[in-house]
Order: C-alpha cells, then structure tokens, then sequence
C-alpha cells in the first residue's frame, strides 16, 4: 500500500510568551490528517482558528524559540517535528512551498521579480545566473503573466495584486515541490481574477502532480479547488468530509453557520445567518466544547468534555454530541 505523500498525527502548537507576558496558547490542539499526491484538502475557518499556524508548522516557519511542536509530521518519508533548522531548510523549495497570503510583504520590494525567482532556484538548485534566469521566465509564462520577458524585471509595486500573486505561485513552483501550501492567496483579490488564480492552481496541481492545502475563510473558495475539506474552530478540526458531502449537508453545528452565511446556489431566495459571539481566547479556552458558547444547539453537557472526532460515515469525521456516533472524552486525554 502506498504511503501518503503528507501523514499528520495529533499536531499541536504551542506558543510561550516572554516570562510574565501572559499564559501559553495552544493554536492548535491535536490535528490529524493525510494527503495524496494530486490531491486538494482545503482547511476552512475564521481567522484566528488555527489555519495559519498549522500551514507554518509543516514548514517550520514558526518562531523556534517560543514555539513548542507535538505530535508527528511526515513528509515525503521525512520526520517534521523535531528536525533541525538545515534539514528543514534543504526541504523547503524542493519537497515543500508556500504561497502567502500577501505578496506585498512575501516579495522584497528591492529585487526585481526575476531576480527573487531566480535567486529561490540557484538557491536550491545550484545552477548558474543564466539558466536560472530563463527557468524564471519560463515560469512566468506558466502562470500565464502577459508580456512575461518585461515583467522579470518590474519590482513588485509594479505590478498589480494579481499579477504580484501569480508571481508568488511562479516562487512556490520553481523548485518543482511535492507538496504546494497556500494560505489564502485569493483574499485580496477582486471576484474576476480570484477565480483566473484558483484555475490555475487547480492546472499546474495537476500538470506537476503535487499535493495541494488551500487555507480559506471562504466556502465559495473552498467549493471550486478542494476534494476534501476540514473545518477547524479553535485549534481542532470539528468536521472533515469529500467536499461534495459537505456542501449537501454539513454535520458541526459550526460547519452549517458558516455554510448558512455563505451565498451559493441552493440559497437563492433564503436569508443568510450569522453565527453569533466570538471565538474563544486560545490561552484561557472554555472547558467542554469550543463551540458551545457560541452554539444555539448547545446542552449542558457540551461544557462539561470534550467530544471525540469520530467517523460519522464514509470519509467523513465530526466532533460533536449531537452528531450520530460521536462521544465525549475527558479534558484531561484531549
């Protein structure tokens, strides 16, 4: 049987303040999950759930000295979590990259766009300034930037939102990974050229074979480039499904809030919903579930542990009491 190119067992993150700063967060509280080549999980929550963290925590790009991992991680038959600042580095670019969330802060503002391409690739691949400059050119031609010859050498500012992005993604794919995160690359986009960006990830997933974690708050996003989805709400996955399954019918009172705040096609005609209070404070988070300040279907019983995440049906997890087949744990084993 064929390994998984990514295996996710249990992943905590821990954040330590400065002594006297205040108590530790746990932004991310036990996360499992796997992923093939050529296939698309899409992580989806509000900000501040766990998305982010748990993206930079397959790269090692949390702070080292503050941040406590646990858990295991492995990648392309490589160990995660413990690994040494080399070793990490030798596997970013080639086995793992990442598309940011902004490009105006990812992009040095000083370097031309073919000088940063180009640089990502002598970098890891030790090839000279010329062939590393025509491999930065042919890769702006596949992530389609019209007149590609000028724009190697536009700074950044240059260049508009979409095109600053589609540069990123050249970035991320110049190395050839495995493995492709993208932490909301479609946010700052208008509606027009946020669809032209997700088609071509979908495209080059496929022409290179990579895996792909598309990070979103946007189930509209989410729906057009995943095969699975993940809902995750305060560090901890409350839901997973195929992503046709979850849109005909989520099971987390969380996951249905967000589904009903969202305009798609079986809600013409219906009021959207909103899903009322805040997310928790991940360094005093409330005893129980999550969720349940914040549920309108909340018991008792709900504040009291912690509900397993359990398969509820083929492929497909939930965490929590009210869905068939799931059951609380105590505090103390989550």
């Amino acid at each position: 049987m064929m390994q998984p190119l990514l295996q996710v067992d249990d992943l905590t993150v821990t954040f330590h303040p400065k002594k006297g700063e205040g108590l530790p967060v746990r932004a991310v509280g036990g996360v499992s999950f796997s992923l093939d080549s050529r296939e698309t999980l899409c992580i989806l929550g509000e900000s501040g759930s766990g998305k982010s963290v748990t993206l930079r925590a397959l790269m090692g790009l949390n702070p080292p000295r503050r941040t406590e991992l646990g858990g295991r991680v492995r990648l392309a038959g490589q160990d995660i979590v413990g690994a040494s600042e080399s070793r990490l580095s030798a596997l970013r670019g080639g086995t793992v990259a990442m598309i940011f969330q902004e490009p105006m802060t990812a992009l040095d503002p000083v370097f031309t766009i073919g000088t940063q391409i180009a640089e990502t690739v002598r970098r890891h691949e030790g090839i000279g300034r010329r062939e590393a400059r025509a491999r930065a050119l042919e890769l702006l031609e596949r992530v389609q930037i019209p007149s590609a010859a000028r724009r190697l050498d536009a700074y950044p500012h240059e260049l508009s939102g979409g095109l600053r992005q589609r540069a990123m993604i050249a970035m991320a794919l110049s190395c050839r990974p495995r493995l492709l995160l993208a932490d909301e690359p479609t946010t700052a986009l208008d509606a027009t050229v946020q669809i032209q960006v997700l088609l071509l990830l979908r495209q080059l997933q496929q022409e290179l074979g990579m895996g792909l974690i598309f990070v979103t708050h946007d189930l509209g996003v989410a729906s057009e480039v995943s095969d699975r989805i993940a809902v995750m709400y305060a560090g901890r996955f409350v839901e997973e499904a195929p992503i046709a399954r979850f849109m005909a019918g989520p099971l987390h009172p969380y996951a249905k809030g967000l589904l009903g705040a969202t305009v798609h096609g079986d809600s013409k005609g219906m009021p959207l919903t909103t899903i009322g209070g805040a997310p928790p404070r991940l360094d005093r988070p409330p005893p129980g579930c999550a969720f349940a300040p914040r549920c309108t279907a909340a018991r008792p019983e709900c504040s009291q542990a912690l509900p397993e995440l359990r398969e509820v049906g083929p492929a497909r997890t939930a965490r929590c009491i009210l869905v068939p087949g799931t059951r609380h744990t105590e505090l103390e084993a989550a």
